[in-house]
């Protein structure tokens, strides 16, 4: 499955802080019909991620009965990417 879309880039001021970006409702209930496949534990969805000219692997996490993307500190440094700015996201989530 490959997806685009643009969210809000958040920070997440938990014991381990971190930057993330809301996958919408829409892109998110197909996400969750493919999570019986691809979960591998604790609903986490492998997937990789393009922001820019950057692309990584990751998992999406689930979080208030929606998917989250984590942004790579290299990464969101790379595209010069802060708190509060919307961005683009290419999504391919993967098998296990």
């Amino acid at each position: 499955m490959r997806v685009t879309f643009s969210g809000e880039v958040w920070y997440w001021r938990g014991p381990a802080p971190w930057f993330f970006v809301t996958v919408p409702d829409e892109v998110g209930r197909d996400i969750k019909e493919l999570s019986g496949h691809v979960s591998y534990g604790w609903g986490m969805i492998p997937a990789t991620v393009t922001l820019g000219g950057s692309t990584w692997q990751t998992s999406l996490f689930p979080k208030d009965g929606r998917y989250v993307v984590p942004l790579k500190t290299q990464m969101r440094r790379r595209e010069n990417v802060e708190e509060g700015q919307t961005v683009r996201l290419d999504l391919v989530v993967s098998g296990r």
